[in-house]
């Protein structure tokens, strides 16, 4: 049966593009709520395409597509994916507009293709093909398809705990997967959290002429710097109190993991133009824990003043940063904004406003869990080569929301690979890998629906 839905991957690739494109070329971004409701439409459409029962249910922010089909077994593997994607600023940097869909050398570039477009319509891909070959799904297979992952799953939380009955699984593929920079498969099973602010000063009503005020009215952007500075010392140590009380270490477990992996060292030096890394750290095991294991305080961007052609003296009255903390296991977004705000009044820039933007817990799933063991033995049968089980990864997610209220294990399966560039111009997914993502997820559903 494999080798049938195998073939039947390889022989359609031209329609799950054209199903790609269609979706890539709706926008959808969160942060602008440009497009929502119509990419959810569509999202939904493309379910009901499959015989799934399929719900859009309206949140206080973007709506919810949930959907259910059932299968031979009634074990249920829950699928959590996004509809939303980054903006697509800055405009002059992509080869093709972001979205206007395009297929270049192998790759399908568009905003969305990687992050998390592509995903979505892989897992239909091999959808398709099992309904094809097989008639009916090995599992009862649900999605939760949400809108705003990408401005920190504003309205998840109170969602998922509110419809913990409808959502219940057994275990969960997340939305991430694909291949290292080498070309071997990864499974990542755990996410750092996240606390994302902006800080902001306001020190006049209007800005001014920098001879008339530049030395006798305070400055928002030398004010701004100054509350910056604070934060972080020059040897990276975070300064806010007790921000490092309840870091937790990594297992035996996960240091035996995170040893295996491939060192990264050569590959972000030449990939990024780095002369070096933080701390005087050279590779090896110790760059990979101190990738993920360490709490991050990270200046996103700023803005003050007159940054345009040529030269104007004036005075900023206003300025503003966004600026994120990445967490690791036992740190909270909410302990991190209690530090953040005593802090500041602390150092004295009680003046600087923080707006909360958005934050997640971290979590992470137990290595040893049956689930992992399958979702590493069904990519190694893809990729014919052995799979890197990566205990946590830098980037963060709502995963914790479905570990808490629904207490499911979360793997992950996908298409993106080193040149993706996720968030970035030019984003992309090679079609190579949206086949064997796509083939990767059938085996999933196989061996979950047996197991």
């Amino acid at each position: 049966m494999i080798k049938k839905i195998d073939a039947y991957i390889d022989e359609h690739l031209e329609e799950s593009i054209h199903e790609l494109t269609k979706l890539c070329a709706q926008p959808s971004v969160a942060a602008q709520n440009l497009g929502i409701d119509a990419c959810a439409n569509l999202v939904g459409e493309m379910l009901k395409k499959r015989g799934f029962m399929v719900e859009i249910v309206p949140t206080a922010g973007s709506p919810v597509v949930i959907a259910e089909r059932k299968g031979r077994s009634n074990k249920t593997l829950i699928s959590y994916n996004h509809y939303d994607v980054q903006p697509p600023e800055p405009l002059e940097l992509w080869e093709s507009p972001a979205f206007e869909p395009t297929v270049r050398n192998g790759r399908f570039y568009a905003r969305g293709a990687a992050d998390n477009k592509g995903n979505i319509v892989g897992r239909l891909y091999a959808i398709d093909a099992i309904l094809n070959e097989d008639g009916e799904l090995p599992c009862t297979v649900k999605f939760v398809i949400e809108g705003e992952e990408e401005i920190s799953s504003v309205h998840l939380h109170e969602f998922v705990k509110a419809n913990q009955e409808r959502l219940a699984g057994d275990a969960c593929v997340w939305e991430i997967g694909g291949v290292d920079f080498s070309g071997a498969p990864i499974q990542m099973i755990g996410l750092r959290g996240i606390c994302y602010v902006e800080l902001s000063v306001q020190s006049a009503s209007d800005d001014v002429h920098s001879g008339t005020g530049g030395s006798i009215f305070p400055n928002a952007a030398w004010r701004l710097v100054w509350a910056l500075n604070s934060l972080k010392g020059p040897d990276e140590h975070i300064q806010l109190p007790g921000f490092y009380d309840d870091v937790e270490a990594p297992t035996e477990k996960e240091k035996a993991l995170m040893a295996k992996l491939p060192d990264k060292a050569e590959y972000y030096k030449e990939r990024y133009n780095l002369k070096g890394f933080l701390k005087g750290i050279e590779g090896g095991l110790e760059l990979a824990l101190e990738a993920v294991y360490q709490p991050t305080c990270t200046i996103c961007g700023l803005t003050s003043g007159y940054q345009g052609l040529g030269s104007k003296t004036v005075l900023p009255a206003k300025a503003s940063a966004k600026v994120d903390f990445r967490l690791v296991p036992n740190q909270t977004p909410e302990k991190v904004l209690r530090q953040l705000r005593a802090h500041l009044d602390a150092e004295g820039f009680d003046d600087v406003m923080i707006t909360f933007l958005g934050g997640e817990e971290p979590a992470k799933t137990d290595p040893d869990d049956p689930i992992v063991r399958i979702a590493v033995e069904a990519a190694e049968d893809v990729y014919e080569q052995p799979t890197q089980v990566i205990p946590m990864i830098g980037g963060s997610g709502p995963n914790f929301i479905f570990q808490k209220y629904l207490g499911v294990p979360i793997i992950s399966s996908g298409s993106g690979d080193s040149e993706s560039r996720a968030h970035a111009p030019n984003e992309s997914i090679s079609l190579d890998l949206h086949i064997k993502g796509a083939k990767h997820f059938a085996r999933i559903l196989y061996a979950f629906g047996k197991k």
